[in-house]
């Protein structure tokens, strides 16, 4: 199966040369899955979108630094292939800025969330029901990075895993997408070097202070688990 990746953003210059780019993250997250997976990247940001659906058999929108409710040309351009990625039946994932475009091309809201920066490591309930989760499963731990949220959730999904924060925290729709808030690609050291990073300029002192503690609290990001979901998710269709 090959997948290709929408590049939405990219790793900021100081963290690139030793973490990847965000698609060098996902790449890595799915090879992880043992699956038999090839990749191509195009780095949408820039124009470079594929001439033909049919370059790929399975897509990823990726996180980015950009709101998603903006309507900068690539973004339209990009609302119009999810819409064709669905009717064309090809399943589709995605990530933090992907969640969020996916969901808005479905009749969401976005915007702010009035309770301010999602950063850290945050933990979501499962909802009971999807067969890429193992019954036994209740919560999983993620690294999240946002300050937009999905605020109502699109007719034709459904909520998957949520919290007290983050209410719409994963999506599906069917078989053919799976979407999730949090940051499945993003180690626990590179979200800690990215909240240091960005410390007091992105994100205020008290909340990259609280993201830090949720670090150091013992618990870790479960990306393979999520990784291993998402391959499940897109191998029905192999």
């Amino acid at each position: 199966m090959k997948l290709g990746i929408l590049a939405a953003g990219i790793t900021p210059d100081e963290l690139i040369g030793k973490h990847g780019s965000y698609a060098d993250m996902i790449i890595n997250l799915l090879d992880n899955t043992q699956s038999d997976y090839s990749f191509e990247v195009f780095d949408v940001r820039v124009g470079h979108f594929p001439d033909d659906l049919t370059q790929c058999d399975a897509w990823v929108i990726s996180g980015s630094k950009f709101n998603a409710y903006d309507s900068d040309p690539w973004m339209l351009k990009l609302r119009e292939m999810v819409l064709e990625i669905h009717e064309a039946k090809q399943p589709l994932i995605g990530i933090c800025f992907g969640h969020q475009i996916i969901a808005s091309v479905f009749g969401a809201q976005l915007d702010k969330f009035k309770g301010g920066w999602g950063v850290g490591l945050h933990e979501y309930d499962i909802k009971s029901g999807f067969d890429f989760v193992p019954q036994d499963k209740a919560s999983f731990r993620l690294n999240a990075i946002h300050q937009d949220q999905v605020l109502t959730k699109p007719d034709n999904a459904e909520v998957f895993a949520s919290s007290t924060f983050c209410p719409f925290a994963g999506l599906v729709y069917g078989d053919l997408i799976f979407t999730v808030q949090a940051h499945p690609e993003f180690s626990d050291q590179f979200e800690k070097e990215l909240l240091v990073l960005r410390g007091g300029t992105t994100f205020p002192n008290d909340v990259t202070q609280q993201g830090l503690a949720s670090l150091d609290q013992g618990g870790t990001a479960e990306q393979s688990d999520v990784g291993n979901w998402i391959a499940r998710f897109l191998n029905k269709h192999k």
